[in-house]
């Protein structure tokens, strides 16, 4: 077949427990005058993990625990009835009758009449097959493995070398075998819209399973998108050839300035619209700074950048900034020893330095591109959910494609959810799910859905596990336990990857996930710059400690080395934050490295392999730019709900200081707060405010007279009055659940500046 692009084939043991565990790699080239040459591989034995065996006849789905692919196939001749026109029914009208166990219904002809025998064919009766699969297991990307993963073999490693090799991708995918080919036979397979020429292995036959490495992903072509072009001044200040931003169409742009091109002369570039709009103005945004994510003009991929006020150039990250430098996870892809489950190395690297995809191409067909996220960011929480799961559903494979079938026991919920999840790989991952409650009669009809789902993650989120924590500084929040490796040796990165595919899955389902995570935890999922203001909040003592440091002197005097100390069981020990950290001291030279280093390791290095499974399984359901409309508080609204809110345990549970420590509820500022916030925010903004001052959207279930602050002992929410002239905007110390609260004039006031620093607030921005 001409033009179809030849693949490395890596047979997959068939189903049954009892064949060889062995895989052979054969490739197949193109040379320059068209000529196929065969070349065969040699022999790498590979762990046999690919499926159970098939049900027997006398066996059902509601047996035993597991996931089940289940697909219909309509095979055999066609089926031949003769049915009776019912009495009442006229020409050219429909009636339903039964032929064999199938209810149809049949239009009468037009020469026919009640009483009379019509023929009917039908195609054949869908047969239902159901097979069991088996756990895949996850590859650890670096080092021997352990916690549940296993080391990646020689033969994945090569791919995965090669690919970074030729700066692309490493892919691969599982591909059935047709009934009729043989060792050594060729047959064609198409996956993601792509067909590929494969080499039948030797130790392989019909319906077995091969794993296929396709040549190393690259861009997809695109569609040429309608453009506009934009005209703009170049600002004061831009040298040539440095970067500037602007707002284009409503979104931030970074475009670098051209050579010869001085400040005042004009230049242009073009933007792919949906809708060419005319009179589009643009603006600077001088009046905020912080980290901001744009869209670079020459290859339209989002990139972060941080703007000084009123200043279009960003702020570069040459020298160390405690207040605003800021990093964000760097996660690269990698193939695993079994197709089902990617690995990957994940790193923090320099916010501006993080780039990801501003479109979504899915077997060739472009489901969505940054001009859609430019018109849907600006929207309402609302009604970017609604655009977001319309691509879900465009992801979701057809009901006639397959679907998954999960059989649990509820004795034994988490672990045969483990179990089961485990065993689909990505595609099922987006397949239609269905769930069964072994020994139960309920019909799934979404309700039994939304039980797992809550009782799944509520079992995973629980202390007991081993696996998660209650923050130290707000316990509604849950944090990874550092030691999970030592409450669960053998599998606790297997459920880290479950919960990471769960959670994805959720956002799929639109489901609720039964547990809040510690706000830093959000914006690794999303991308999103880490600050040291989030190690502020995970540990306030530990953040003004490293603060002290850069207002000293000479920080030699504090004899420090490039290492944490950690305790485990009440046995304390000593980490490097660097390579041979404890011989490295620490002084004014490389106190900004130091700083650097305990962030990364409070914020990622400590939990890296708990973090990189949790991305890898959100990430196996969710594509990373359909999230990149939403900010790590709407993530946390989408996983967890819009929580119910008591407005008067609110109001009743609710200190006054400041200003208002006098009056309280009878203070005028106060009680234009209390009536915006009860009769001017809807159910988002409320949640929003929540989680403006305590950190999270979650609510006690005792109510707001039990609310926690940084040390565990209850801090009420706290509104503290202070002068505008001194903060125009309010103010929020989520350490301890307190609001600074501007004396403002008007109600009007009020409400403008609370709505703009509640919304604010995810985008990072120092509001002025």
């Amino acid at each position: 077949v001409p033009s179809r692009p030849h693949s490395t084939s890596l047979p997959v043991p068939p189903h049954s427990s009892s064949m060889p565990s062995s895989t052979t790699t054969s490739t197949v080239h193109i040379n320059p005058a068209g000529e196929r040459v065969v070349i065969q591989g040699s022999h790498v034995p590979t762990p046999a993990t690919t499926a159970a065996p098939p049900l027997s006849e006398s066996d059902d789905a509601t047996s035993r625990p597991g996931a089940y692919a289940v697909t219909r196939s309509a095979k055999g001749p066609a089926q031949v009835f003769r049915v009776t026109v019912p009495p009442g029914v006229r020409p050219g009208s429909e009636f339903s009758v039964h032929a064999g166990s199938r209810r149809v219904r049949v239009r009468c002809p037009p020469s026919s009449h009640p009483g009379q025998s019509l023929q009917i064919t039908l195609p054949p009766e869908p047969t239902v097959h159901t097979q069991l699969l088996k756990t895949a297991p996850i590859t650890a990307a670096e080092g021997p493995g352990g916690g549940g993963s296993v080391t990646m073999s020689q033969e994945v490693a090569n791919v995965n070398r090669a690919a970074v090799t030729s700066g692309g991708t490493a892919q691969t995918f599982l591909v059935k075998i047709p009934n009729d080919i043989y060792p050594g036979m060729q047959f064609t397979a198409t996956v993601e819209g792509q067909r590929f020429m494969v080499t039948c292995p030797p130790n392989a036959g019909p319906n077995m399973k091969v794993r296929i490495v396709p040549p190393t992903k690259r861009e997809e072509p695109e569609a040429a998108a309608r453009t506009q072009v934009f005209e703009v001044a170049v600002p004061a200040g831009v040298r040539p050839n440095q970067p500037f931003t602007l707002m284009a169409n409503g979104q931030r742009v970074l475009v670098t300035c051209p050579p010869n091109v001085v400040p005042g002369q004009k230049i242009r570039f073009e933007l792919p619209v949906q809708q060419v709009v005319g009179n589009i103005q643009l603006s600077y945004e001088g009046d905020s700074s912080g980290w901001c994510r744009t869209i670079r003009v020459t290859d339209l991929k989002f990139q972060w950048v941080r703007l000084n006020k009123k200043d279009p150039a960003p702020v570069e990250d040459s020298t160390f900034d405690f207040d605003h430098g800021a990093w964000v996870r760097k996660l690269t892809m990698m193939e695993g020893n079994d197709a089902r489950m990617r690995c990957g190395v994940l790193e923090l690297v320099p916010a501006s330095e993080a780039v990801v995809d501003s479109k979504l191409v899915v077997n060739n067909v472009t489901l969505l591109s940054y001009a859609d996220i430019a018109t849907v960011q600006g929207k309402t929480l609302e009604e970017k959910t609604t655009w977001f799961q319309r691509i879900c559903t465009q992801l979701t494979g057809a009901w006639e494609d397959g679907h998954v079938q999960i059989s649990v026991r509820r004795p034994h919920l988490l672990q045969d959810s483990v179990d089961a999840v485990m065993s689909l790989s990505r595609e099922d991952m987006r397949k239609r799910w269905r769930f069964h409650f072994l020994n139960e009669p309920g019909v799934e009809a979404g309700g039994l859905t939304r039980e797992w789902f809550q009782l799944v993650s509520e079992q995973i989120f629980d202390p007991d596990s081993g696996l998660w924590l209650s923050s130290n500084q707000n316990q509604m929040c849950m944090t990874i336990n550092q030691a999970s490796g030592i409450s669960c040796p053998d599998d606790h990165l297997i459920y880290f990857r479950f919960l990471g595919r769960i959670m994805g899955r959720a956002l799929f389902d639109r489901q609720l996930i039964n547990g809040h995570m510690v706000r830093h935890m959000y914006k690794h999922l999303l991308g999103w710059p880490i600050t040291f203001e989030d190690l502020e909040l995970d540990d306030e003592d530990y953040y003004q400690s490293l603060k002290k440091l850069t207002k000293m002197d000479d920080v030699s005097n504090m004899c420090l080395d490039f290492t944490a100390t950690e305790e485990h069981l009440g046995v304390r020990h000593e980490v490097d934050l660097v390579e041979n950290g404890a011989m490295k001291e620490v002084t004014n030279d490389n106190v900004s490295e130091y700083l650097e280093a305990n962030l990364k390791y409070r914020m990622l290095d400590r939990t890296k392999p708990q973090m990189t499974e949790l991305l890898l399984g959100f990430y196996d359901v969710v594509p990373e730019p359909a999230l990149t409309v939403f900010d790590f508080q709407e993530l946390e609204l989408l996983l967890c709900g819009l929580p119910e809110i008591d407005m008067q345990d609110w109001e009743d549970n609710t200190v006054y200081s400041g200003l208002f420590e006098s009056k309280g509820k009878r203070e005028q500022v106060v009680t234009w707060f209390w009536e915006v916030v009860r009769d001017d925010f809807d159910q988002e903004m409320k949640a929003r405010l929540l989680q403006f001052v305590t950190g999270t959207s979650g609510v006690p279930s005792r109510g707001f007279s039990v609310l926690q602050g940084n040390d565990g002992n209850v801090k009420k929410f706290s509104i503290h009055g202070v002068q505008e002239s001194s903060f125009p905007y309010p103010r929020a110390h989520t350490c301890f659940n307190r609001i600074d609260l501007p004396n403002y004039t008007s109600k009007k006031q009020l409400r403008e500046k609370l709505k703009a620093a509640v919304t604010l607030s995810a985008v990072g921005f120092g509001i002025e």
